[in-house]
């Protein structure tokens, strides 16, 4: 999908291109208006919104003026705040529309230009992952930049995007390269990274002379992203060498980001002492929670006013030429479009809810026809009933023999009470947490997160008692197949639904076992059994993530 919207994008721009060839002239100056050099100040200053307002506004009174450069400018400016903030695909857009105003000749101006354009757009498609287009911009860049130091930057990113794909020999040639760098942070970076592909690619090589080389420069220098980075490596380094080691460098890591506001390294560090460091736990989960949801949310705020500021601007620029050119016709189609709409999103609203009412006879149908084939399926509970108990015999091996036969004889029940009218559980919301965390090891971890006894309330026991076998079912499987050391369960609830999210960090899941798993099958079967519903999809930081809601004021429920 990604990918589809950068070839839409890319279509527009070209299209757009051909339009503006002859609209605008593209002076080789750097001319400058009283909109752009406020919005240098607020950048210096380190206020992102603010210098994007601006910006935004310099690039229109640049495009009043035919001064096309001024406008990549002020784009490239844009493209590069919105990265830096966490707007990467509206970084890419920005730079791909800047490129449409700067004419490639041999000016420094306009190279020095592209060079950064390119380099904006290199970063942003390696946030994205899109790690061949990355490496192709900075391609770009080295052939566009007119100053060596900045060639070098380029060749380090390219040798971190290779070392990252695994190709370590390509890596080191572009690294050995990025290290001809005069400036101090450059070629610190560069040579961690060198050594740090040097390593993967040979692991009878000794990185620690580099290593501690990058890191002491970083310190003298006091750069405070570069001692993240060095930190970062050496905990990486010595994982499986020296865990106490590893631990260590991983909480100077997060100690050095909290002080320099790095919230990225912050969530980088806290995962890997999270990992290291089980009895502290939870403490550290708390934190990287806090400092995960407090980054996403500013993170999508900074995403929604860089498209106020932007958009609204142009859209009132567009309504101003529309009033003076005062096109009635075009209006007329507007309005004839808008009514158009209008009566198909009402079609669909209706033919949406007949379509809802049918779906849910039909599964009414189903759900009665489930019901009578259930007492022929009762190894699916006890299979995964008999697993839990090996596992929870495994973690606690002093568990008494009373609480084991307790245990079977709540499984003979279960699988007694199938076919019948199930009895409400007065301890269930006990029962239901202890499930979990019998999951839980020291090879393991599984944090529940959000949970209360009063999450059951309005939920009726059969739902209660489905959603118990679901999650079961994916815990089994996360103990089978996932490899994962750490999973969390969150449990949160409104007036409309009970949602259920499940993450780990183990091997994740390919689309072909979705489709094959009996347990997965049998998993979307129970959810829809109760009129709820089920996502699965791959973690972006590894792993994976499992979405279930149930509505609570269903019928089913």
């Amino acid at each position: 999908m990604k990918n589809l919207l950068l070839i839409i994008l890319l279509v527009l721009i070209n299209s757009c291109n051909k339009e503006n060839k002859t609209k605008y002239s593209r002076p080789s100056t750097l001319s400058t208006n009283p909109y752009l050099e406020r919005a240098k100040l607020f950048k210096d200053r380190k206020i992102p919104d603010s210098a994007f307002y601006y910006f935004n506004l310099a690039k229109n009174e640049f495009l009043k003026d035919n001064d096309s450069l001024g406008a990549g400018r002020s784009l490239v400016n844009m493209g590069i705040i919105q990265t830096e903030n966490g707007d990467f695909l509206g970084g890419i857009e920005s730079s791909l529309e800047a490129n449409k105003y700067i004419k490639l000749k041999k000016d420094s101006n306009v190279l020095r230009t592209l060079a950064a354009n390119y380099n904006n757009l290199g970063i942003a498609s390696n946030y994205l992952k899109y790690y061949d287009k990355s490496v192709g911009f900075y391609i770009k860049a080295i052939n566009t930049a007119v100053d060596k130091e900045k060639k070098y930057i380029y060749y380090n990113n390219i040798g971190d995007i290779l070392t990252t794909q695994g190709k370590y020999k390509e890596a080191i040639q572009y690294l050995e390269k990025a290290i001809l760098s005069q400036n101090k942070d450059d070629y610190s970076r560069a040579l961690n990274n060198l050594a740090k592909a040097k390593y993967l690619y040979n692991k009878n090589y000794n990185p620690l002379p580099e290593f501690n080389k990058a890191l002491e420069i970083r310190k003298k220098e006091n750069i405070g992203d570069g001692l993240n980075s060095s930190f970062e490596t050496l905990s990486t380094y010595y994982l499986d060498k020296d865990k106490s080691l590893s631990l260590s460098f991983a909480k100077k890591m997060f100690q050095v980001a909290s002080v320099n506001k790095s919230p990225d390294d912050q969530i980088l560090a806290l995962q890997r002492i999270i990992f290291l460091d089980p009895k502290n736990y939870l403490q550290y989960f708390q934190k990287f929670n806090f400092i995960n949801d407090s980054l996403q949310t500013a993170r999508n705020n900074d995403k929604n006013q860089f498209a106020f500021f932007r958009y609204d601007l142009e859209g009132e620029r567009a309504k101003g030429e529309k009033l003076k050119a005062d096109n009635e016709i075009q209006q007329a189609r507007k309005n004839f479009i808008l009514g158009f709409l209008v009566i198909l999103l009402i079609v669909g609203f209706f033919w949406y809810r007949k379509r809802q009412i049918q779906l849910k006879q039909e599964k009414e149908l189903e759900v009665k026809n489930t019901q009578l084939k259930i007492s022929k399926k009762v190894h699916d509970v006890v299979a995964n009933g008999l697993y839990h108990m090996m596992i929870d015999v495994q973690n606690n091996p002093e568990m008494d023999k009373t609480r084991i036969l307790n245990d079977i004889e709540k499984m003979y029940e279960e699988s007694r009470d199938i076919s019948h009218e199930n009895i409400v559980e007065e301890d269930f919301a006990m029962r239901f947490i202890n499930m979990i965390m019998s999951y839980s090891s020291d090879q393991q971890k599984v944090l529940p997160v959000g949970y209360k006894e009063s999450i059951w309330e309005n939920i009726s026991y059969n739902t209660q008692l489905e959603l118990y076998y679901i999650l079961r079912e994916i815990l089994v499987n996360m103990k089978k197949h996932s490899q994962a050391k750490l999973a969390s369960v969150r449990f949160e609830k409104d007036n409309d639904n009970l949602k259920i999210r499940y993450t780990d960090n183990g091997v994740g899941i390919n689309d072909s076992d979705l489709h094959k798993g009996t347990g997965i099958r049998n998993t979307e079967n129970r959810i829809e059994s109760i009129g709820g519903d089920i996502i699965f999809e791959k973690n972006p930081k590894g792993g994976l993530i499992i979405q279930i809601t149930i509505p609570i004021q269903s019928k089913y429920v």
